[in-house]
């Protein structure tokens, strides 16, 4: 009989719920699978505890029961703890007695093969079926600190006391939960919720940060990912908990570019999967930190603000008892583009009355002049100074053996808006712990340190979503354009200018003549659509001043073709009028499978992928987003009158941006890749003068009848 279950809400079933059941809890305390009962035990669960062992009437001393069916009471939650084949039963009987969250255990489901990828749409069909929700499979379970709700089966739970905090944690890596709670219990960092989503087969990290984000305990939220499975879902939660005031970071894995040069044009080698996973980070929201370690240790320095809004590169003063303690961790700023700034002629008069010595330098070193008063009217100074925006303190070997000495000046300089940070060269625990306990972000190594100031000003608020407006006027596919494959160059660019991007006059000259009727002097270029990149298979030639000069270079390039691409299809010559202008650009389209269609603009021409000058966003942008995207490269400075260079028409490049980006409202998305290289860039206007598209293999089978 169905059992209904009062006034229970899906997060206080999953995080506080009044009564759990065990589904294959043992009577080991050795096996893993008799941790959830011993740990919610140790750490005080004052809910109902239900074991379920079909071979045991007791559990650890426990009262057990051979079948959930025979257990009594309501049960907000359910533990799976058995082999996977017998987890569908299990779910069978959550669903017959009304229990609204279930988390997985167990594996041999999408981590093992085809099979095992089938066996979990089948589970979550018939979880939707039973009004059911699912953590995992392969879920290491669900952690409340403050709530005491340690539903686990990770092994940190062995530790006496777990310190409560206000940062949460969703980890697509069990083992992971562990390791922030081990590393930074010693420390007194303290964690509010943390949840591994295991396979992610129904509740992901997407809708969990969206729950955090409604979560009075929670004020940080830190994510680990080995992948973005829904990015659309995460997209949105990660801009409700902005709106809420929770910063989001993410520590992903991935930053190896296997498997990124199998891409077909330059946007795809250079908006590769990670760059396309740091494009949606920022327009999302979401800090990336490089570190695991900064991970762990960031939350301090972000709780309670939000994302910096300089009009400048952000300067950081440095304030040390040890100079090679901060030379350290400055050298690693350096390495990220943040600059350590030395004090301007006010803050070196104020410094200077203070006793300060050496004010020229970028450190500003108390080693041999530290006492306590001086120390807290230096890093007050700082602090409140408009010619920094950051205060570093570096710490040496007194934060090790005298903790409240060393950091005594720095706790009572924690009540300040600019952000504070603290960098301990020794192992200084208990310094650590003062500093947590204080609010104020604390870094054991130069690394990390620097890690985590670098993304806090790299932190920027979620872009808005698209104008309804420019979402609306949807572009369409040419009918006369091919659903499949590559397209050639003369199709590319007749998509481009459907989309209202100008392009070079042109012409296709065929075999045996190859008339075209342009005037001299010309381009001529191999037409085929298995051909991306003409350069190196020799089939471009540039300024042709003549008609025999036209045939001499044509022969050349169709043998050269020949010869480095002999089973190409060749359609002819694209013949086009000479361009000439101030600069080459790129402006790319790719849609990654990961987090959607993405635009790039960046320096262009032959060697796109060697300059690697480029910025990235989530598609489609608007005119204001483009601009700052083509502010970002450095290659196009000279297009904003660089040093007197003369100028050029930037507004017609955003408009270039804008248009290629729209590719992301066509019905269906069907573009995969898309590259206008180079786009020559003039005092006034711009023109394309090569294209590359290509077209997702499935999107005639769904758009064309």
């Amino acid at each position: 009989m169905r059992l209904s279950v009062l006034h229970v809400t899906l997060a206080q079933a999953l995080f506080a719920p009044r009564a759990i059941a065990l589904i294959g809890a043992s009577g080991d305390a050795a096996k893993h699978t008799a941790r959830p009962l011993r740990f919610l035990r140790k750490h005080g669960y004052k809910g109902r505890i239900v074991p379920v062992n079909a071979s045991r009437s007791e559990v650890l001393g426990e009262r057990a029961w051979p079948s959930l069916a025979e257990a009594p009471g309501e049960i907000d939650h359910a533990f799976v703890m058995t082999s996977g084949e017998s987890v569908e039963h299990a779910l069978e009987e959550c669903g017959a007695r009304g229990i609204p969250v279930v988390t997985i255990l167990s594996g041999g489901f999408a981590d093992a093969g085809a099979e095992g990828a089938a066996r979990q749409a089948r589970l979550v069909a018939r979880a939707r079926a039973l009004g059911v929700r699912l953590v995992g499979p392969n879920s290491m379970g669900v952690i409340d600190i403050p709530g005491r709700v340690p539903l686990t089966v990770n092994a940190v739970l062995e530790i006496d006391a777990l310190p409560a905090g206000t940062t949460s944690v969703v980890s697509q890596s069990g083992a992971m939960l562990g390791t922030v709670l081990s590393r930074g219990a010693p420390r007194g960092l303290g964690f509010s919720k943390l949840i591994s989503v295991g396979n992610e087969a129904d509740l992901g990290v997407g809708e969990l940060v969206d729950m955090l984000a409604d979560d009075p305990a929670t004020q940080v939220i830190l994510l680990f990912l080995e992948t973005v499975r829904d990015s659309a879902r995460l997209a949105a939660a990660a801009r409700k908990a902005h709106a809420a005031g929770k910063p989001v970071v993410a520590y992903k894995l991935g930053r190896s570019r296997l498997g990124e040069a199998l891409a077909r044009s330059h946007t795809g080698a250079l908006a590769g999967a990670d760059a396309a996973v740091d494009a949606y980070f920022r327009d999302c929201g979401i800090l990336r930190v490089e570190l695991l370690e900064t991970l762990i240790e960031i939350a301090p320095l972000l709780c309670g603000r939000s994302p910096p809004r300089l009009s400048h590169a952000a300067r950081v003063a440095v304030l040390t008892t040890t100079g090679g303690g901060a030379a350290s961790v400055v050298d690693r700023m350096g390495m990220l583009g943040l600059e350590t700034v030395a004090p301007d002629a006010s803050l070196r008069a104020r410094l200077g009355a203070l006793g300060v010595p050496n004010l020229d330098s970028p450190i500003i070193d108390l080693t041999m002049a530290a006492t306590d008063k001086r120390y807290s009217d230096v890093l007050q100074t700082l602090l409140e100074s408009p010619a920094c925006d950051a205060v570093l303190a570096v710490v040496g070997s007194a934060a090790q053996f005298h903790p409240q000495f060393a950091i005594e000046p720095i706790l009572r300089s924690s009540g300040t808006t600019k952000p504070l940070v603290a960098f301990l060269t020794p192992h200084a625990e208990r310094s650590l712990t003062l500093l947590a306990e204080q609010g104020i972000a604390a870094f054991r190594t130069p690394e990390s340190c620097a890690d985590a100031l670098a993304a806090f000003f790299a932190w920027r608020a979620p872009r808005g979503a698209p104008d309804p407006a420019a979402v609306a006027s949807r572009p369409e596919w040419p009918s006369e354009l091919p659903t499949r494959g590559r397209l050639d160059e003369a199709q590319a660019l007749a998509l481009f200018s459907a989309l209202g991007v100008p392009s070079v006059e042109s012409a296709i000259a065929r075999a045996p003549r190859y008339e075209h009727g342009l005037a001299y002097p010309v381009a001529a270029k191999i037409l085929s659509p298995d051909i991306a990149h003409k350069t190196e298979a020799g089939g471009v030639a540039l300024r042709i001043s003549s008609r025999s000069e036209f045939d001499e270079r044509v022969r050349a390039l169709l043998a050269s073709v020949a010869a480095t691409q002999p089973g190409a299809r060749v359609d002819g010559i694209i013949v086009q009028r000479m361009e000439a202008g101030l600069a080459e650009v790129i402006v790319g389209y790719r849609h990654d499978a990961m987090v959607g269609p993405l635009v790039l603009v960046g320096a262009g021409g032959a060697l796109a992928e060697l300059y690697a000058d480029y910025a990235l966003r989530l598609a489609p942008v608007n005119e204001e987003e483009a601009a700052t995207m083509i502010e970002e490269v450095k290659g196009l400075a000279t297009l904003s009158g660089y040093r007197n260079l003369p100028r050029g028409d930037v507004g017609a490049l955003a408009r270039v941006v804008v248009a290629l980006s729209r590719l992301a409202l066509v019905a269906g998305q069907p573009v995969a890749e898309a590259e206008i290289n180079p786009l020559i860039v003039k005092a006034k206007g711009v023109i394309a003068v090569d294209g590359l598209v290509v077209v997702k293999d499935h999107y005639e089978d769904n758009h064309v009848s």
